[in-house]
């Protein structure tokens, strides 16, 4: 039987009532047989991994703990702060939210050129059958209007120019889940290479748009498997695959980076335009706002930020529905949108930087009743090797999460082990299937579950097991002791 986490709605009520505006829970530790279960369960994992664990009621008794103060790094575990954060500030952010728009500007000598600004919205899209969200419906307004346009500027001034958060691997970049961050996002900000195998020794046909110079030293050989390297320096549009795909493999759809979004928006727009027959005489330009001293919460001690004003458009898009982007980032682990989420925050809060969004996470983990020295964050999404947290941080946003007007709606966007999102492959056959809702983590040596799951006798507990310093090429092993050492917790209570 399928229990969705609607069907919780009564337990969390009950929560509301019973549990203190900063629940802590008590020092009386769960019976020692279950955290000996739980710790045989997780020595399974390959040697070196290290492990967290804190599993207690919703009213705040601790029932499994190991290691609870340790710091991990979180990978995306990260996404559950920042959609906190956001779902916080939903109504707010949903009424001052603006879409994309496009003007008209008379540069020198009378040229017109075409603008294309961006306001943090991360589903613009380009696609062949986009129905919601065009940038064609763009295009059209401006093909309506004029035949002839000079320059195309993709302009992504609403927000400062921090393209990637600190911490962010540089060997990341080049993949889509490290593509630039920008208040003009278009397609994702990901280049689609398709790639079909070749006769064998020759090499694979490739289809992608053109926005990238694509050096193809794919190799085919017999057989189906596929073993293809991306390699593209920072900055650059030349993109060299090298390795090799089976000529039996299926043709396949490989998605990489983009470092400048606002001008892969405006080359987009270029291409549009000139489908519908305007004339584009100029070049495809940028306008961003650099980061400056400003931009930072603690240089302006309370000041408000200084945003830049805006001209009227010729058309603008309506603003997308916040909380329908909340499921992706934490369903599908979007690492994109987390960080626009992230800065549309920022912006409301001050001037858009993640140094504004770090102070309006370290508000919520305060009001939360968080230590502040249990968490570190650098970005958003989890990509950034800087970020850490304790279990102990991560159970004590979601008791607080509990206890808001808007969890069931939060917690709704949460994977369902062996149903959905990163959880879909996980837990199935189990106990647990379609009765643990949980965020996934998944980074270089470290794996993280945080959320909720319900026992075998109906009891709902909030849980967060991380894992560090896995050895290289053991990571589904340490999970998989993981997922054993949940489901051991649920078979028990």
């Amino acid at each position: 039987m399928k229990t969705s986490i609607k069907q919780l709605a009564p337990v969390f009520a009950l929560a509301l009532l019973l549990a203190p505006a900063h629940a802590r829970a008590p020092a009386d530790p769960a019976p020692a047989p279950l955290v000996t279960t739980v710790a045989q369960k997780l020595a399974e994992a390959p040697a070196g991994s290290r492990f967290g664990v804190l599993v207690t009621t919703l009213e705040g008794e601790i029932l499994v703990s190991i290691a609870p103060d340790q710091r991990f790094i979180p990978a995306s575990n990260t996404k559950m702060f920042t959609t906190a954060v956001g779902y916080a500030q939903l109504p707010l952010l949903q009424q001052t939210a603006k879409g994309t728009g496009v003007r008209l500007e008379t540069g020198a000598g009378g040229a017109t050129d075409v603008v294309l600004h961006g306001r943090g919205d991360p589903l613009l899209s380009s696609a062949d059958d986009c129905k919601t969200d065009c940038l064609q419906t763009l295009a059209d307004a401006v093909a309506a209007k004029t035949r002839r346009v000079r320059n195309i500027v993709g302009d992504d001034s609403w927000l400062p120019d921090e393209r990637w958060s600190p911490g962010m691997s540089w060997n990341n970049i080049v993949s889509r889940y490290g593509t630039g961050n920008s208040a003009l996002t278009l397609d994702d900000n990901e280049l689609v290479v398709k790639l079909a195998p070749g006769a064998v020794g020759a090499a694979p046909t490739i289809q992608t748009s053109g926005y990238y110079s694509i050096e193809n030293r794919v190799t085919t050989v017999a057989g189906k498997d596929e073993k293809i390297e991306a390699d593209r320096m920072p900055n650059s549009r030349v993109l060299r695959l090298t390795g090799t795909v089976g000529a039996d493999a299926a043709p396949m759809t490989l998605r990489y980076g983009i470092d400048d979004p606002a001008h892969f928006a405006a080359w987009r727009l270029g291409e549009l335009l000139q489908a519908r027959g305007v004339r584009v005489d100029g070049a495809i330009e940028v306008r961003h706002r650099p980061l400056t001293a400003a931009d930072d919460p603690e240089t302006r001690k309370g000041a408000p930020a200084t945003l830049p004003t805006e001209p009227a458009m010729l058309a603008e898009l309506p603003a997308p529905p916040l909380a329908d982007n909340m499921v992706r980032i934490n369903k599908e682990s979007q690492n994109l949108h987390s960080e626009l989420m992230l800065r549309r925050v920022a912006r409301q809060v001050g001037s858009g930087s993640i140094a504004d969004g770090q102070a309006a996470v370290r508000q919520l983990m305060t009001q939360a009743g968080v230590a502040e020295t249990s968490y570190d964050f650098s970005d958003g999404s989890g990509m950034s090797s800087y970020n850490r947290i304790s279990p102990r941080a991560a159970v004590g946003l979601l008791s607080w999460i509990a206890r808001q007007p808007w969890s069931m709606a939060w917690r709704d966007t949460l994977p369902i082990a062996g149903r959905d999102g990163t959880l879909q492959n996980r837990f199935k056959g189990t106990l647990l299937e379609g009765k643990l809702f949980a965020k996934t983590g998944s980074l270089n040596a470290s794996r993280a579950l945080s959320g909720y799951l319900t026992t075998r006798s109906g009891r709902t507990l909030i849980f967060s097991v991380l894992a560090n310093d896995m050895p290289d090429g053991t990571d589904s092993q340490a999970t998989a002791a993981v997922d054993r050492a949940l489901v051991a917790i649920a078979e028990a209570l």
